[in-house]
């Protein structure tokens, strides 16, 4: 698939992730214990064929440099072409909507040689299967397709409504029920002529809207949008409740198989560390535990990153615990996200609740 390139939109936080993204943009954010959310993306487009990718960045991405580099990882360290970083320039507005991000870097849509390009969302857990969208968006000769999921995937409220072929025949904006219709993924196939068309629509439009002012408008002109249904496990991160969730999920091995297939291999950066040590008196309970963790109390429904120290006696249970974490001996924690290099001392009792967790933030000393 040489004539496709990729669009990766880091460009904006989502507000309600409120601590997590302090000092980082929410497509870097730690995922399933060794993950960046940034890596489905990446890997969905490289395994998909697809080499040259632009991220477009807004705001707060030192972490998001520091994690993707060159692109090595994801065969995209190239002399010509490849991965590309693109920092804010031109038109940046404070809404930081999907064509404001656009509208950023538009001299680089412009500039890209390849005639297809894949739209995504850097906050999206998904492991698409993009090669079957491209042959899809191919088949039907749409002017765009959508990557859909058939259950509410909280990534947005719009919502496409397709005949029995697949092709949309109406669209739902802001949706908060599961009304009927595909979810939308925030993911679209199309040619680069089209995309700028589509831009060109909504820079015109009051409201300046992807969906409801450039989709909308084609849609309502006699443009064939035709509907991809992802089958797998989708959920786009936008809340703490939402990433509590979602790394919860991957305790589950249904989940956890759908978003790592053997097939689709997500990469992601590596960090040379070596073996977890579990002490004589360690318990671990259905948890995903990276490399370089030194565990001596007990552990239960918990996600842990690489470098965690848990102190002997201590009790975690239902939490989701970052890069170098300490928690002190004898410490108690129930429903707790810990951002990277937080140390929690001694006999400490922290708790949330399932739906509203305990976030300590980056660095924290409780």
């Amino acid at each position: 698939m040489t004539d496709l390139h990729g669009l990766i939109l880091a460009d904006r936080d989502a507000p309600e992730l409120r601590e997590l993204v302090a000092s980082r943009t929410s497509a870097s954010l730690p995922f399933a214990g060794r993950y960046r959310l940034i890596d489905f993306a990446l890997s969905s487009m490289q395994n998909a064929g697809i080499r040259d990718v632009g991220v477009v960045m807004q705001r707060d991405y030192q972490s998001l440099l520091d994690h993707v580099g060159s692109g090595k990882e994801w065969d995209m360290s190239r002399k010509r072409g490849g991965l590309r970083l693109l920092p804010p320039f031109g038109r940046v507005s404070k809404n930081e909507s999907v064509i404001d991000a656009l509208l950023s870097v538009e001299g680089y849509i412009r500039d890209i040689k390849q005639n297809n390009i894949v739209l995504a969302r850097g906050t999206l857990a998904a492991n698409i299967d993009l090669s079957s969208a491209v042959r899809r968006h191919l088949e039907t000769e749409a002017d765009v397709t959508v990557v859909c999921a058939e259950r509410d995937a909280q990534v947005s409220r719009q919502r496409f409504v397709t005949d029995k072929n697949g092709i949309v025949t109406g669209m739902k904006q802001r949706r908060t029920q599961p009304d009927p219709g595909l979810s939308s993924l925030e993911m679209y196939v199309t040619s680069k002529s089209r995309l700028l068309e589509l831009m060109e629509y909504c820079d015109d439009a009051p409201g300046r809207r992807f969906h409801r002012d450039g989709l909308g408008r084609l849609l309502s002109c006699g443009g064939r949008i035709a509907a991809y249904v992802h089958p797998g496990y989708a959920v786009g991160i936008k809340t703490v409740d939402a990433y509590f969730k979602a790394n919860m999920d991957m305790l589950d091995d249904g989940a956890r198989h759908q978003l790592f297939p053997a097939g689709r291999p997500v990469h992601t950066k590596e960090r040379a560390d070596v073996s977890s040590y579990y002490g004589e008196e360690a318990t671990a309970k259905n948890c995903l535990v990276a490399d370089g963790c030194f565990i001596e109390g007990g552990l239960e429904n918990c996600v842990l990153s690489r470098g965690v120290r848990v102190g002997s006696g201590a009790a975690l249970k239902n939490c989701v615990i970052m890069q170098d974490t300490i928690i002190g001996e004898g410490a108690m924690l129930t429903n707790v996200i810990s951002d990277k290099d937080v140390s929690v001392s001694g006999f400490v009792t922290l708790a949330g609740s399932p739906k509203f967790p305990l976030v300590l933030p980056k660095g924290s000393k409780i």
